[in-house]
Order: structure tokens, then C-alpha cells, then sequence
């Protein structure tokens, strides 16, 4: 495994992490979400990422039974949290949602319960939050820090803008700012990790724990002849995410890429991964998993990224056609 710095921190993260999104509570339970964190971490994976909104808190309580069971050195392993969309759905209250210090001091307090641990290790504002005025926000997340309840605090899907917003504050009251984002990043989604970010990386440092490198599974080629029966997109709620991949043009893309995958003598979802690897702007890229076998087939990424040579990447270039002008 390799391991990457978070931005400009001297947090270790390794290059490739796994997360709960979707597959925690909703597709696996308990004894197989074990087993596929065990391989995780004996792997070398020592980041496990998750968000109060996910199953509405179920993912962290599944997660917090597994990490309890294992015991693994708490030292040897990075947790993470999100706040922002609450975790009662449709049953949110006002102040039950958003940024403002009460819901993101209330809500750390409820996933370390869920979580059964003592602190979080990073800690994400899950959006950007209109309502609350941006000092609130990095006092909050500065104050959670001095309590020793979150180690860093970082955002995810902001702006650049408002990125450096939280940072402009930061250096004005003192606090500490961002650390890192996790922006959705993939063969498809690359404006914010190749282009709004680029100043940022420069002027004040920026990790990136990115999500979706597969675009919900879409660019691991499983649903070139359709959707399979289990698959994420099959699963109720989630239609808008096979509307937003499930077009023709993306399934042709995909299938060119599934020809010169084979090329190189990898799958589709590997020579994915490791395009994103191939940026070393990301920290580390969040792998989702619903069985052994998947993980242990992504896992291969980390070996794959010396086969994207200039060449192929110039070919990936070619099929996607999407890449964007760096401001």
C-alpha cells in the first residue's frame, strides 16, 4: 500500500481508503461488511470513511460494531464523519440540519456515539451552508478541534471560493482552517479536483479524499448490457443516480475504455482507479464494496498506475474528451 500526506497536514492516509456510502446497512450487513473490512485493513487500508446522512446513521453504528469487535490499534486508523444533511431524514428539525456550531457540535457528539469511539479523526462540513454565516462555521469546527473531539475538519463538494472563504477567516481569527475536501472525482466528474481547486493546492494546501472514482460503478463496466440485479442502481431511492450515468454516450466511453483496459491486462474499474491515483493531487480515493472479491479486484489499482504511461493516459484522454481548462 502506499501512503499519501492529507494536503499539507502530517496526517498519513493511505492512497487508497473504503467507505459505507450506500453499501453499509443497505446492501451488506454486519458479517460481511467485517469481512470486507478486515481485508481492508490488513491490506494496509487505515482510512474508513463515513457521514451521519448515510443509512441515517446505521452506516456509523455498523461501522462502530466492526471497529469494536476488531480492535485494532485506534492509533492505526483514521475515521471520518460528515455533517450537514442530519441523520433523521424526512423527521429533521430545524437546527437538526446545515452548519451552524449547534448541529455540528451536536451532531460530532452523536456520531462518536454511533461510532463508540472517543474522537473522530476527520470531521466534513457535507455541503456548503448558505444560512450560516462562514465565521460560525470555522469557529465551530476550531472549537471541536480544541476539545479534542475531531483532529481536522474539511469540507466536501465546496467551492473553491468557498474554500478559501473558510480560510480567509481562519487567518483572521487565528482558527484552524480547512485541511481537506472530498469532492466527487472520476473519469467523468474532474472540474473541481483538476480546475477550481489549482490556486488552492498552491496558496494554502489542500487534501482530497475522493469519492466515486467508479461513478456509482458505472466505469467498472458492469452495466454495459444493462442493470444487474442487487447493483446500485437497482436499489430503491437511487434512481437519480442512474439517470445522472445511464446515458448511451457514457456507456460508449466506457466500452472504449473496457478495449484498451483489456490491453493492458486489467479491468475497467482497475485502470479507473488508477487514473485517479495517477493525480497527485488526491490524498487518497474511497473505494465502495459489497463483497471480497470486489475489493480485493480494486485493490490492484495501487500496481496498475505504472501502466498508465504517458501514452495511455494521452489515449484516456481521447475517449473521455472532457478535460477541463485550468482556470
Amino acid at each position: 500500500m502506499e501512503y499519501r500526506k492529507l494536503g499539507k497536514s502530517g496526517l498519513q492516509l493511505s492512497a487508497l481508503s473504503f467507505g459505507s456510502w450506500v453499501s453499509f446497512d443497505k446492501q451488506i450487513n454486519d458479517k460481511q461488511a467485517e469481512e470486507i473490512m478486515g481485508l481492508a485493513y490488513d491490506s494496509g487500508i487505515n482510512f474508513f470513511d463515513n457521514a451521519e446522512v448515510y443509512a441515517l446513521g446505521e452506516s456509523e453504528r455498523m461501522m462502530g460494531r466492526i471497529l469494536k469487535k476488531k480492535k485494532w490499534d485506534r492509533t492505526s486508523y483514521v475515521v471520518s464523519s460528515k455533517a450537514y444533511f442530519g441523520h433523521r431524514g424526512k423527521e429533521n428539525k430545524p437546527n437538526q440540519t446545515g452548519n451552524s456550531r449547534k448541529h455540528l457540535l451536536e451532531a460530532c457528539d452523536e456520531a462518536l456515539q454511533r461510532f463508540q469511539l472517543d474522537y473522530l479523526d476527520l470531521f466534513f462540513c457535507h455541503r456548503a451552508d448558505k444560512n450560516t454565516p462562514i465565521e460560525e462555521t470555522v469557529w465551530a469546527m476550531n472549537h471541536l478541534i480544541q476539545q479534542g473531539k475531531i483532529m481536522y475538519w474539511g469540507t466536501s463538494e465546496w467551492t473553491g471560493v468557498e474554500i478559501m472563504e473558510a480560510h480567509r477567516v481562519a487567518q483572521a481569527y487565528r482558527l484552524i482552517g480547512p485541511t481537506m475536501e472530498q469532492p466527487q472525482y472520476n473519469l467523468f466528474e474532474r472540474t473541481k479536483v483538476e480546475s477550481d481547486y489549482s490556486e488552492i493546492y498552491k496558496n494554502v494546501g489542500l487534501g482530497t479524499t475522493i469519492w466515486s472514482p467508479l461513478a456509482s460503478g458505472l466505469l467498472s463496466g458492469k452495466y454495459n448490457e444493462g442493470i444487474p440485479k442487487g447493483s446500485r442502481f437497482a436499489l430503491a431511492g437511487f434512481d437519480w443516480l442512474k439517470e445522472r450515468w445511464m446515458t448511451d454516450d457514457n456507456l460508449k466511453k466506457v466500452k472504449k475504455l473496457a478495449d484498451l483496459a483489456k490491453k493492458l491486462g486489467i479491468s475497467t474499474a482497475v485502470m479507473s482507479i488508477a487514473w485517479c491515483l495517477k493525480n497527485q493531487q488526491v490524498s487518497t480515493v474511497i473505494l465502495g464494496a459489497t463483497k471480497k472479491t470486489q475489493l480485493q479486484e480494486n485493490l490492484k489499482a495501487i500496481d496498475a498506475v505504472s501502466l498508465l504511461t504517458d501514452e495511455v493516459m494521452e489515449k484516456i484522454e481521447k475517449i473521455m474528451n472532457n478535460k477541463p481548462a485550468i482556470l
